[in-house]
């Protein structure tokens, strides 16, 4: 999706530099009055200016990152916003609080789905639990079908 967005963009912008004029900022006026007085005012604007939005989360609780952007041509202005939900920070979030109730091992089963996790459990001798196993019984299984360990999983992507 971000990528058709990003096409978009660059598309009207593409399109509104080869057929626009440039516009122009600066007007003037100047008037006479008898013979003796001249008077000449110049206004300049400045140019049409897109402003990407602010994106914020109030709550610091939230697993959300926030990103923007504007691009502004001679004819047209775009700004865009959106959030994208951080993975890595909810599989966290939900880690503390299992492990918060007492639920030690489902807090290690869920550090385990990250393969980076997984790996350093499985070179530190200290298996992730599967199947409601854990220790060599759960390595013994990890050994058997290695395409449930999470490496494997991400790699099918």
């Amino acid at each position: 999706m971000n990528r058709k967005i990003a096409t978009a963009v660059l598309f009207v912008m593409a399109t509104s530099l080869a057929v626009a004029d440039p516009i122009v900022t600066d007007s003037t006026s100047r008037s006479t009055t008898d013979s003796t007085s001249t008077s000449t005012t110049t206004v300049k604007s400045p140019p049409p200016t897109a402003v990407a939005p602010a994106i914020t989360s109030i709550n610091n609780d939230l697993c959300a990152v926030g990103v923007s952007g504007a691009a502004q041509t001679q004819i047209l202005g775009i700004a865009i916003g959106s959030t994208f939900v951080d993975k890595n920070c909810e599989r966290l979030k939900l880690s503390k609080t299992l492990y918060d109730m007492g639920m030690k091992v489902a807090a290690v089963a869920t550090l385990c789905q990250d393969e980076r996790v997984f790996t350093a459990m499985m070179n530190a001798g200290t298996p992730c639990p599967v199947d409601g196993k854990i220790g060599e019984k759960a390595k013994e299984i990890w050994d058997a079908d290695p395409s449930r360990q999470p490496q494997k999983i991400k790699s099918k992507d």
